[in-house]
Protein backbone atom coordinates (compact mmCIF):
# COMPACT_ATOMS: atom_id res chain seq x y z
CA UNK A 1 0.00 0.00 0.00
CA UNK A 2 0.91 3.64 -0.33
CA UNK A 3 1.92 5.46 2.86
CA UNK A 4 3.45 8.76 3.90
CA UNK A 5 6.91 7.27 4.37
CA UNK A 6 6.94 6.20 0.71
CA UNK A 7 6.03 9.74 -0.32
CA UNK A 8 8.74 11.22 1.91
CA UNK A 9 11.25 8.85 0.30
CA UNK A 10 10.03 9.92 -3.15
CA UNK A 11 10.54 13.56 -2.19
CA UNK A 12 14.17 12.79 -1.38
CA UNK A 13 14.58 11.05 -4.73
CA UNK A 14 13.11 14.04 -6.58
CA UNK A 15 15.15 16.70 -4.78
CA UNK A 16 16.95 18.69 -7.45
CA UNK A 17 15.12 16.79 -10.21
CA UNK A 18 11.65 18.33 -10.24
CA UNK A 19 10.52 21.88 -9.58
CA UNK A 20 8.72 23.03 -6.48
CA UNK A 21 5.83 24.54 -8.40
CA UNK A 22 4.22 27.72 -7.06
CA UNK A 23 0.97 28.05 -5.13
CA UNK A 24 -0.62 31.07 -6.82
CA UNK A 25 -3.57 33.31 -6.20
CA UNK A 26 -5.16 36.46 -7.61
CA UNK A 27 -6.74 39.03 -5.33
CA UNK A 28 -9.08 40.13 -8.12
CA UNK A 29 -10.21 36.59 -8.86
CA UNK A 30 -10.72 35.89 -5.16
CA UNK A 31 -12.89 39.01 -4.93
CA UNK A 32 -14.99 37.89 -7.91
CA UNK A 33 -15.43 34.37 -6.55
CA UNK A 34 -16.12 35.27 -2.94
CA UNK A 35 -13.56 32.83 -1.56
CA UNK A 36 -9.79 32.41 -1.48
CA UNK A 37 -8.55 30.22 -4.33
CA UNK A 38 -4.98 28.95 -4.28
CA UNK A 39 -3.76 27.26 -7.46
CA UNK A 40 -1.00 24.63 -7.39
CA UNK A 41 0.52 25.22 -10.83
CA UNK A 42 1.81 21.81 -11.93
CA UNK A 43 1.44 23.09 -15.50
CA UNK A 44 4.78 24.79 -14.74
CA UNK A 45 6.42 21.50 -13.82
CA UNK A 46 9.13 20.03 -16.05
CA UNK A 47 7.55 18.38 -19.12
CA UNK A 48 4.45 20.52 -18.56
CA UNK A 49 2.65 18.31 -16.04
CA UNK A 50 2.99 16.45 -12.74
CA UNK A 51 3.71 13.15 -14.47
CA UNK A 52 7.51 13.36 -14.37
CA UNK A 53 7.36 13.04 -10.57
CA UNK A 54 5.94 9.52 -10.53
CA UNK A 55 7.75 8.41 -13.67
CA UNK A 56 11.16 9.40 -12.31
CA UNK A 57 10.59 7.76 -8.92
CA UNK A 58 9.35 4.56 -10.58
CA UNK A 59 12.24 4.27 -13.05
CA UNK A 60 14.78 5.20 -10.36
CA UNK A 61 13.48 2.28 -8.27
CA UNK A 62 14.31 -0.31 -10.96
CA UNK A 63 17.31 -2.60 -10.67
CA UNK A 64 20.23 -2.24 -13.06
CA UNK A 65 19.11 -5.40 -14.85
CA UNK A 66 15.57 -4.03 -15.28
CA UNK A 67 16.90 -0.71 -16.56
CA UNK A 68 19.09 -2.45 -19.13
CA UNK A 69 15.98 -3.70 -20.97
CA UNK A 70 14.35 -0.28 -21.05
CA UNK A 71 10.82 0.80 -20.15
CA UNK A 72 7.54 0.99 -22.04
CA UNK A 73 4.43 3.04 -21.31
CA UNK A 74 1.11 3.98 -22.89
CA UNK A 75 -0.33 7.47 -22.61
CA UNK A 76 -2.26 10.21 -24.40
CA UNK A 77 0.66 12.51 -23.72
CA UNK A 78 1.54 13.71 -20.22
CA UNK A 79 2.63 10.36 -18.82
CA UNK A 80 4.39 9.78 -22.13
CA UNK A 81 6.50 12.89 -21.75
CA UNK A 82 7.21 12.24 -18.08
CA UNK A 83 8.41 8.70 -18.74
CA UNK A 84 10.46 9.74 -21.79
CA UNK A 85 12.23 12.57 -19.94
CA UNK A 86 12.82 10.57 -16.75
CA UNK A 87 14.12 7.54 -18.65
CA UNK A 88 16.55 9.60 -20.71
CA UNK A 89 17.92 11.33 -17.59
CA UNK A 90 18.42 7.97 -15.91
CA UNK A 91 20.10 6.46 -18.98
CA UNK A 92 17.22 4.11 -19.77
CA UNK A 93 15.69 3.57 -23.22
CA UNK A 94 11.93 4.12 -23.52
CA UNK A 95 9.13 3.18 -25.89
CA UNK A 96 5.82 5.03 -25.62
CA UNK A 97 2.49 3.93 -27.14
CA UNK A 98 0.35 7.00 -27.97
CA UNK A 99 -2.91 7.60 -29.87
CA UNK A 100 -2.33 9.05 -33.32
CA UNK A 101 -4.78 11.88 -32.53
CA UNK A 102 -2.93 13.00 -29.38
CA UNK A 103 -2.15 16.73 -29.31
CA UNK A 104 0.75 17.41 -31.67
CA UNK A 105 2.78 19.09 -28.94
CA UNK A 106 2.60 15.92 -26.82
CA UNK A 107 3.62 13.64 -29.68
CA UNK A 108 6.48 15.92 -30.69
CA UNK A 109 7.81 16.47 -27.20
CA UNK A 110 7.71 12.79 -26.29
CA UNK A 111 9.97 11.99 -29.23
CA UNK A 112 12.24 14.94 -28.49
CA UNK A 113 12.66 13.77 -24.89
CA UNK A 114 14.22 10.64 -26.35
CA UNK A 115 11.47 8.03 -26.58
CA UNK A 116 10.59 5.74 -29.46
CA UNK A 117 6.93 6.58 -30.18
CA UNK A 118 4.46 3.97 -31.47
CA UNK A 119 1.07 5.41 -32.50
CA UNK A 120 -2.26 3.60 -32.67
CA UNK A 121 -5.88 4.33 -33.57
CA UNK A 122 -7.76 5.32 -30.41
CA UNK A 123 -11.00 3.80 -31.72
CA UNK A 124 -9.76 0.43 -32.96
CA UNK A 125 -6.44 -0.07 -31.16
CA UNK A 126 -5.64 -1.51 -27.73
CA UNK A 127 -2.83 0.55 -26.23
CA UNK A 128 -2.33 -1.75 -23.25
CA UNK A 129 -1.92 -4.80 -25.50
CA UNK A 130 0.53 -2.97 -27.77
CA UNK A 131 2.61 -1.96 -24.75
CA UNK A 132 2.42 -5.48 -23.30
CA UNK A 133 3.59 -6.92 -26.63
CA UNK A 134 6.60 -4.56 -26.57
CA UNK A 135 7.38 -5.62 -23.01
CA UNK A 136 7.22 -9.32 -23.90
CA UNK A 137 9.34 -8.90 -27.03
CA UNK A 138 12.05 -6.70 -25.49
CA UNK A 139 11.93 -7.40 -21.76
CA UNK A 140 11.09 -3.75 -21.11
CA UNK A 141 9.45 -2.86 -17.79
CA UNK A 142 5.93 -1.48 -18.13
CA UNK A 143 5.53 1.87 -16.33
CA UNK A 144 1.76 2.18 -15.76
CA UNK A 145 0.09 5.59 -15.91
CA UNK A 146 -1.40 5.47 -12.42
CA UNK A 147 -2.03 2.05 -10.87
CA UNK A 148 1.31 1.61 -9.11
CA UNK A 149 2.20 2.49 -5.51
CA UNK A 150 5.75 3.65 -6.26
CA UNK A 151 4.45 5.87 -9.06
CA UNK A 152 1.77 7.28 -6.75
CA UNK A 153 4.40 8.12 -4.15
CA UNK A 154 6.05 10.45 -6.66
CA UNK A 155 2.74 12.20 -7.38
CA UNK A 156 2.18 12.51 -3.64
CA UNK A 157 5.16 14.86 -3.33
CA UNK A 158 2.80 17.55 -4.60
CA UNK A 159 0.87 17.14 -1.35
CA UNK A 160 4.02 17.68 0.70
CA UNK A 161 4.77 20.85 -1.25
CA UNK A 162 1.24 22.18 -0.81
CA UNK A 163 1.31 21.54 2.94
CA UNK A 164 4.69 23.27 3.26
CA UNK A 165 3.59 26.24 1.16
CA UNK A 166 0.41 26.67 3.20
CA UNK A 167 2.36 26.43 6.47
CA UNK A 168 4.94 29.00 5.32
CA UNK A 169 2.11 31.46 4.66
CA UNK A 170 0.21 30.52 7.83
CA UNK A 171 -2.80 29.37 5.80
CA UNK A 172 -5.18 26.53 6.62
CA UNK A 173 -7.06 25.18 3.59
CA UNK A 174 -10.66 24.13 4.04
CA UNK A 175 -10.63 21.99 0.91
CA UNK A 176 -8.50 20.76 -1.95
CA UNK A 177 -9.88 19.81 -5.37
CA UNK A 178 -7.75 17.81 -7.80
CA UNK A 179 -8.30 16.47 -11.34
CA UNK A 180 -8.77 12.71 -11.48
CA UNK A 181 -8.26 10.28 -14.34
CA UNK A 182 -7.14 6.89 -13.12
CA UNK A 183 -6.76 8.36 -9.64
CA UNK A 184 -3.00 8.18 -9.03
CA UNK A 185 -2.40 11.90 -8.64
CA UNK A 186 -5.21 12.51 -6.19
CA UNK A 187 -4.40 9.31 -4.26
CA UNK A 188 -0.83 10.50 -3.71
CA UNK A 189 -1.82 14.06 -2.81
CA UNK A 190 -4.59 12.87 -0.48
CA UNK A 191 -2.26 10.46 1.33
CA UNK A 192 0.27 13.24 1.96
CA UNK A 193 -2.34 15.74 3.13
CA UNK A 194 -4.02 13.20 5.40
CA UNK A 195 -0.73 13.15 7.30
CA UNK A 196 0.21 16.83 7.06
CA UNK A 197 -3.11 18.69 6.85
CA UNK A 198 -5.90 16.35 8.02
CA UNK A 199 -8.31 19.28 8.39
CA UNK A 200 -8.39 19.77 4.60
CA UNK A 201 -11.29 18.01 2.86
CA UNK A 202 -10.36 16.54 -0.54
CA UNK A 203 -12.49 16.19 -3.68
CA UNK A 204 -11.93 14.94 -7.22
CA UNK A 205 -12.83 16.80 -10.42
CA UNK A 206 -13.64 15.10 -13.73
CA UNK A 207 -15.39 15.92 -17.03
CA UNK A 208 -19.04 15.07 -17.61
CA UNK A 209 -19.54 11.46 -18.80
CA UNK A 210 -16.08 10.52 -17.45
CA UNK A 211 -16.84 11.02 -13.76
CA UNK A 212 -16.12 7.42 -12.82
CA UNK A 213 -14.27 8.44 -9.65
CA UNK A 214 -17.15 10.64 -8.46
CA UNK A 215 -19.75 7.95 -9.10
CA UNK A 216 -17.57 5.20 -7.68
CA UNK A 217 -17.02 7.16 -4.47
CA UNK A 218 -20.78 7.64 -4.13
CA UNK A 219 -21.43 3.94 -4.76
CA UNK A 220 -18.55 2.66 -2.64
CA UNK A 221 -17.25 0.49 -5.47
CA UNK A 222 -15.53 0.91 -8.83
CA UNK A 223 -17.97 1.90 -11.58
CA UNK A 224 -16.98 2.41 -15.21
CA UNK A 225 -18.09 5.05 -17.69
CA UNK A 226 -20.70 4.42 -20.35
CA UNK A 227 -19.29 4.21 -23.90
CA UNK A 228 -20.07 6.63 -26.71
CA UNK A 229 -18.84 9.90 -25.21
CA UNK A 230 -15.85 12.16 -25.82
CA UNK A 231 -14.22 15.00 -23.92
CA UNK A 232 -11.77 17.84 -24.51
CA UNK A 233 -10.14 16.76 -21.23
CA UNK A 234 -8.04 14.06 -22.91
CA UNK A 235 -5.47 13.91 -20.11
CA UNK A 236 -7.98 12.67 -17.50
CA UNK A 237 -10.28 10.48 -19.58
CA UNK A 238 -10.25 6.92 -18.22
CA UNK A 239 -12.76 4.09 -18.30
CA UNK A 240 -12.75 3.12 -14.61
CA UNK A 241 -10.80 4.02 -11.45
CA UNK A 242 -7.62 2.02 -10.86
CA UNK A 243 -7.69 -1.16 -8.80
CA UNK A 244 -4.95 0.21 -6.53
CA UNK A 245 -5.90 3.89 -6.60
CA UNK A 246 -9.57 3.54 -5.78
CA UNK A 247 -9.29 1.95 -2.30
CA UNK A 248 -7.00 4.83 -1.29
CA UNK A 249 -9.34 7.46 -2.67
CA UNK A 250 -12.38 5.74 -1.20
CA UNK A 251 -10.82 5.92 2.26
CA UNK A 252 -9.76 9.58 2.11
CA UNK A 253 -11.81 11.60 -0.40
CA UNK A 254 -15.05 13.31 0.58
CA UNK A 255 -16.56 13.09 -2.91
CA UNK A 256 -16.16 14.44 -6.40
CA UNK A 257 -17.42 16.91 -8.99
CA UNK A 258 -18.19 16.61 -12.70
CA UNK A 259 -17.72 19.65 -14.96
CA UNK A 260 -18.98 20.58 -18.42
CA UNK A 261 -16.83 21.73 -21.31
CA UNK A 262 -18.19 25.25 -20.79
CA UNK A 263 -17.01 25.12 -17.16
CA UNK A 264 -13.54 24.10 -18.38
CA UNK A 265 -13.35 26.87 -20.98
CA UNK A 266 -14.17 29.46 -18.33
CA UNK A 267 -11.54 28.04 -15.96
CA UNK A 268 -8.86 28.10 -18.66
CA UNK A 269 -9.78 31.72 -19.41
CA UNK A 270 -9.59 32.68 -15.74
CA UNK A 271 -6.22 30.99 -15.31
CA UNK A 272 -4.87 32.84 -18.34
CA UNK A 273 -6.36 36.21 -17.39
CA UNK A 274 -5.59 36.27 -13.68
CA UNK A 275 -2.56 34.00 -13.23
CA UNK A 276 -1.04 34.07 -16.74
CA UNK A 277 -1.13 30.26 -16.86
CA UNK A 278 -1.60 28.09 -19.93
CA UNK A 279 -3.56 25.04 -18.80
CA UNK A 280 -4.78 22.08 -20.79
CA UNK A 281 -8.49 21.25 -20.43
CA UNK A 282 -8.03 18.28 -18.09
CA UNK A 283 -5.54 20.26 -16.04
CA UNK A 284 -8.13 22.97 -15.45
CA UNK A 285 -10.90 20.63 -14.26
CA UNK A 286 -10.44 21.35 -10.55
CA UNK A 287 -10.50 25.11 -11.08
CA UNK A 288 -13.60 24.64 -13.23
CA UNK A 289 -15.31 22.76 -10.41
CA UNK A 290 -14.66 25.34 -7.71
CA UNK A 291 -15.50 28.30 -9.98
CA UNK A 292 -18.81 26.78 -11.02
CA UNK A 293 -19.91 26.18 -7.43
CA UNK A 294 -18.50 29.41 -6.00
CA UNK A 295 -21.40 29.85 -3.59
CA UNK A 296 -20.54 26.53 -1.97
CA UNK A 297 -17.06 27.81 -1.07
CA UNK A 298 -18.04 31.32 0.01
CA UNK A 299 -15.68 32.62 2.69
CA UNK A 300 -13.47 29.52 2.57
CA UNK A 301 -9.93 28.79 1.42
CA UNK A 302 -9.66 26.23 -1.38
CA UNK A 303 -6.62 24.75 -3.14
CA UNK A 304 -7.09 23.60 -6.74
CA UNK A 305 -4.42 21.59 -8.53
CA UNK A 306 -3.77 22.48 -12.18
CA UNK A 307 -2.24 19.20 -13.27
CA UNK A 308 -0.91 20.08 -16.72
CA UNK A 309 -0.48 22.65 -19.46
CA UNK A 310 0.39 20.60 -22.54
CA UNK A 311 -1.96 21.98 -25.17
CA UNK A 312 -1.32 23.11 -28.74
CA UNK A 313 -1.39 26.91 -28.75
CA UNK A 314 -3.77 27.11 -31.72
CA UNK A 315 -6.14 24.81 -29.87
CA UNK A 316 -5.72 26.85 -26.69
CA UNK A 317 -6.61 30.07 -28.51
CA UNK A 318 -9.66 28.32 -29.93
CA UNK A 319 -10.78 27.32 -26.45
CA UNK A 320 -10.43 30.89 -25.23
CA UNK A 321 -12.40 32.26 -28.19
CA UNK A 322 -15.22 29.93 -27.14
CA UNK A 323 -15.68 31.97 -23.96
CA UNK A 324 -15.83 35.31 -25.82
Amino acid sequence: MLDFEMISKAARTLKGVTRVTPLLESELLNKQLGFRLLVKAECLQRTGSFKIRGAYVKIASLTDQERSSGVVAFSSGNHAQGVAAAATELGVSSTIVMPDDAPAVKLRNTAEYGAKVITYDRITGDRAKIAQDVAEQTGAVLVPPYDDYVLMSGQGTIGIEIANQLSQRNISADALVCPAGGGGLIAGVATALKELAPETVIYSAEPDHFDDTRRSLAAGERIGNDPGHSSICDSIVTQIPGEKTFPINKSILAGGFAVSESDVYLAMQALADHLKLVSEPGGAAAVAAVMRDAEHWKGKTVVAVVSGGNVDLDTFRGFLRTTA
